[in-house]
């Protein structure tokens, strides 16, 4: 068992980014069993849930004549349309099922504000508004934080940055992880993880 003040964080392995879901991210299915047997090293455990109302703002179906993984500018910034995925209550938005769940302490559900997705597990995607992570983490007495999950470039990526900025150390297991990959964003979520000064493990 690591030390009391460890926490890890998993990220978004949830149907729709695993083979056969709405936004697959490829291998995603393959870092489960691995999830599941490193999470009983941790103290605290934390999963996290994308989880859109219908029509949610970030869907390229919101935007007519705007296709999947074109870009928009919305009032917190620029956004990646997506196909829509991880609807409340359906299918893909339930946790992949060979996910081990039940050693969840807490288990966070972003991007159900309709106007503004959510990638972090910390803040929506305007950097402001919290989810309520960081004083459950805090409370816990945890200072350092292990990443996983879907996908490297999108979710955890900006999961990793933020817990950085809060004053966390924080390392991604990036075997633990699959990436999107769009156009580059892998290299740049990489290096920007190695900037802040994420380790990548």
């Amino acid at each position: 068992m690591r030390p009391a003040n460890e926490a890890i964080l998993v990220i978004d392995v949830q149907n729709d980014f695993c083979p056969g879901g709405h936004l697959a991210v490829a291998g995603g299915d393959e870092i489960v069993a691995p999830i599941n047997a490193l999470m009983p090293e941790f103290p605290v455990r934390v999963l996290t849930q994308d989880w859109h109302p219908a029509g949610h703002s970030s869907f390229a179906a919101s935007h007519p004549g705007k296709a999947p993984f074109e870009m928009i500018e919305m009032p917190y910034g620029p956004q990646v349309l997506w196909p829509d995925h991880c609807i409340q209550g359906s299918e893909g938005a339930a946790f992949h099922g060979g996910l081990a769940t039940d050693p969840g302490d807490l288990i966070i559900r972003k991007g159900f504000r309709s106007a503004i997705d959510s990638y972090s597990a910390f803040f929506e995607n305007d950097h402001e508004t919290p989810t309520g992570l960081e004083g459950y983490l805090r409370s816990r007495g945890v200072d350092t934080v292990t990443l996983v999950g879907l996908a490297t470039d999108y979710c955890v990526n900006y999961s990793a940055l933020d817990a950085a900025k809060l004053g966390f150390k924080v390392r991604v297991i990036e075997s633990l992880t699959r990436a999107i990959d769009l156009e580059g964003s892998l290299a740049q979520a990489r290096a920007d993880m190695q900037a802040a000064g994420v380790e990548l493990a």
